[in-house]
């Protein structure tokens, strides 16, 4: 319990301001066994957690214990509010849910009604994603008919992007027009800033146009391969659930790569910020502040 005293239960475990620091928290909050736990076993964690915080840690709790009930707390509760997130909408579920959805649109991108019906269910997906992690497809679908046979398979990827650069924006629109909350590096509130909030939106759409992006670019160039060969052409039925689990390869290690682009905890200079809250933190705080800080999402 002594070597317990003191212990920040929210003090990052690897260095946030270095890649790899980021690239092992978000291999350590995605970890899909998760999504298996019941919610009885995350409220566990996170009454863990909450009791670490107020001082109060049960006898005989090790670090490691604690460590992993911040797993589990970060994985499945909203860093904002604390409330449990839904199980579809965490970033634990994105290999399993992704995994499944990418597999679909790879294997029937052939024909308009099959694209629309696939993107529509992945969009639902990450607007799901979207709302949970909150702090035009015509074209490409007409497109696919005529094109190259590769060309026709990027077209998942290049209406999963397109969608999400409008998808991301229009979920996350209230933080465009009013604002996200700043805070100095302290955590005390400074205010709302309509600039913070699109730096975090526009790091967001990156992060995830770039998870999807090697399933979607790289497993159309292995597929269309491997569909010269003879003994493919006999397993026609097998090339569905073959893409599925390849992208769950791919999501495996993208979704936290992805997720580690970029600080969970963005930063902004204040003289970058809108000119009243500029000139309201200044007048307040003087030089004393120079950078704001606020959660960009996910």
């Amino acid at each position: 319990m002594e070597a317990l005293k003191g212990f920040d239960i929210d003090a990052p475990r690897w260095d946030q301001s270095t890649f790899m620091g980021r690239l092992k928290h978000f291999f350590n909050i995605t970890d899909c066994r998760t999504v298996l736990l019941p919610d009885s076993r995350l409220d566990e964690a996170k009454a863990l957690v909450e009791s670490c915080r107020a001082g109060s840690v049960p006898p005989g709790t090790t670090e490691e214990q604690l460590h992993y009930a911040k797993k589990l707390y970060d994985s499945a509760f909203h860093p904002d509010t604390g409330d449990r997130m839904n199980l579809i909408g965490r970033m634990s579920f994105q290999v399993p849910g992704g995994m499944a959805i990418t597999g679909f649109m790879l294997q029937f991108y052939r024909t308009v009604p099959a694209v629309v019906f696939w993107q529509w269910v992945n969009q639902s997906f990450n607007a799901l994603v979207n709302y949970t992690n909150l702090p035009v497809t015509s074209f490409f679908e007409l497109y696919s008919l005529k094109a190259p046979p590769l060309v026709a398979r990027w077209v998942p990827f290049a209406a999963v992007a397109a969608a999400n650069c409008v998808n991301i924006p229009m979920m996350r629109q209230q933080e465009i027009l009013n604002g996200i909350a700043v805070t100095d590096e302290d955590g005390n509130q400074l205010g709302h800033s309509r600039k913070a909030a699109v730096k975090g939106i526009t790091q967001v759409v990156i992060s995830r146009v770039t998870m999807a992006a090697p399933g979607m670019i790289i497993l159309p160039i292995i597929m269309q391969r491997l569909e010269k060969y003879r003994f493919m052409q006999k397993i026609t039925f097998l090339h569905g659930p073959l893409q599925v689990m390849m992208v769950g390869v791919f999501l495996i290690f993208m979704v936290p790569a992805a997720c580690s682009l970029f600080p969970q905890r963005c930063s902004m200079a204040v003289s970058k910020l809108e000119p009243e809250l500029r000139e309201s933190i200044i007048s307040q705080y003087g030089d004393r502040v120079s950078y704001v800080y606020f959660n960009k999402g996910l």
